[in-house]
Formats: structure tokens, sequence, C-alpha cells
């Protein structure tokens, strides 16, 4: 008897994606057999402290250039996050996130990277509180434009994509509403695995493949981390519980071809994780 309910799409060898991870640039210098086997995608986290950002960061851009000629996979970077978030009431701290994000764009040019990572507005405390306040939800849209709004048309100029990461956002359509709002090319959606399953072990958030599906093609961007839905871990992927397949099952229901890239803590279990998707054969 054939069964009522669909099954998950199974993936086929020739249409696996390639994984990519984020690292620092020594990261980087230490697993460049395995990151240039395959061209997988990069996304550097050197540059995205006010340290670094503010101050003589060209030497270290250079570096990068040299160490990355030759990379195949598609070069980005996290962009500054410490210390901020994108819809401060106060015009005074806009103005310093501005700045920050300005740098992270000058960066991007130097080195030739072509997406960078921010993060999202959205808290733990706003899905219960957005609706308490009148028209709250436009105001954040709207604190956050005042913002980025020129980051945004600069990043267009530049052919680059700013991703939003989500950070403590428990309805997974609510940043993906904040993309569209800019109407442009240049903003699009970012999934941390680990954060949305925290999400929905700890708050009650939907699971991490109704994140994939809610961000649809807006999705350009995706941290692979594994969790156990408790906390933020990064552990290695199948060193926690998350459910692999069915997030990769959402990700092939799409055409955006996000870059998937491993972020855990222990870098030296990079090629580790890359092992286990290919091992349960959803990348490689």
């Amino acid at each position: 008897m054939n069964s009522p309910f669909p099954t998950q799409p199974e993936l086929s060898m020739s249409s696996l994606p390639i994984v990519g991870a984020a690292l620092t640039l020594d990261e980087y210098e230490t697993h460049i057999d395995i990151m240039r086997e395959k061209p997988r995608d990069l996304e550097i986290q050197s540059f995205h402290t006010a340290e670094v950002l503010g101050g003589d960061w060209q030497p270290l851009a250079e570096r990068a250039k040299k160490l990355l000629d030759g990379h195949t996979g598609r070069i980005g970077i996290h962009g500054p996050f410490w210390g901020f978030v994108l819809d401060s009431h106060d015009p005074e701290i806009r103005a310093v996130v501005n700045k920050r994000l300005h740098q992270g764009l000058d960066v991007c040019a130097a080195i030739g990277a072509n997406q960078m990572v921010i993060h999202s507005p959205y808290t733990t405390w706003d899905y219960n509180n957005i609706d308490n306040f009148p028209a709250e939800r436009e105001r954040i849209v709207e604190r956050t434009h005042l913002t980025i709004r020129d980051v945004v048309a600069r990043a267009a100029d530049m052919g680059l994509v700013l991703v939003v990461e989500n950070i403590e956002d428990k309805d997974p359509k609510a940043r993906v509403e904040l993309v569209e709002t800019f109407n442009s090319d240049a903003i699009a959606v970012s999934i941390d695995t680990g954060h949305a399953f925290y999400a929905h072990g700890s708050t009650g958030a939907p699971p991490v493949d109704y994140y994939v599906r809610a961000a649809g093609n807006r999705l350009q961007h995706v941290h692979l981390q594994d969790a156990d839905g408790y906390a933020d871990r990064h552990w290695a992927i199948g060193d926690g519980t998350l459910p692999w397949k069915s997030v990769f099952a959402a990700l092939g229901e799409f055409t955006s071809n996000p870059r998937l890239i491993i972020e855990i803590r222990d870098k030296s279990k990079v090629p580790a994780s890359i092992r286990y998707l290919q091992q349960i054969g959803v990348a490689e």
C-alpha cells in the first residue's frame, strides 16, 4: 500500500552540496589541503572585532590576499557584531554600528570577499512582547533601516550580499520579512543551525528545517554547527543531536545555493565534520 504521507527527497551523489568552513587566517592555513580539495566556500573570521576594524587591518588583509590566492570556493567574512544591535533606539549608537559595518565592507573590498554576515536584531523577548507595544514591528524595521540602509546600498554597488543570521530569533519569519523590506538583492538570509536548534529546544521555536523553509530562496548562507537544543554549543557535526537529514532535505527544496559553512569551536574537527556529512549522504 502506498503511504499517504510524502517522503523526504533523496539527494543523488551528483547533486550533493559542497560544504565549506568558517576559519581565521591561521586556521585556514592549517586546513588548506581540505579547503582546496574541492571548491569549498570560506568565511573568514579574522576581521569582526572593533580592535581589528578600528586599527591598522591592512597588513592582515594583504596576508589574506596572498594566502587565498588560488582558493576556488566563494569567499566571505563574518562582519562586526560584538557589543551592538542593528535596531538601537539611540542615534549615536546607530552611527557607531553603521561605521563598523562600513569598515567591514572596506575589508571585503580589500580582500575580494563578496558576502558579509551580520546579526539579526530580533530577540526572544521580542517574540512575546513585540505586539505589546503599538507598531513595534514596524519600528524595529524602521530603526534597522536607519542603521544599515546605506550599508545595503553600498553592498549593492560592490556586488556584495549582506546575510542576516538568526541569533535569538524564535520566529523564523520575522528576519525574512525584515530582509524583504529592503527590496534589494544585496541583503539576504542566513541560518545558524545551532542557534535555531537552541531556540527550538529551549524557547519553543519551530524545528531547524522550519527555519530553512521560512527563508526559502532568500537563504544564501548557513552556519552548520551541532548542538543539543539547550545551548549554543558549536560542536563538531555529529557530536550533538541536531537532525541533519531533515535540514539537508529542506535545503534541497530550494535553488538559492547558500554557502554551507561549518562553524565549530574545535577547528581540528572540521575534517571529521565534513566526513560525517559525507557518511550520512547529505554533502561532500
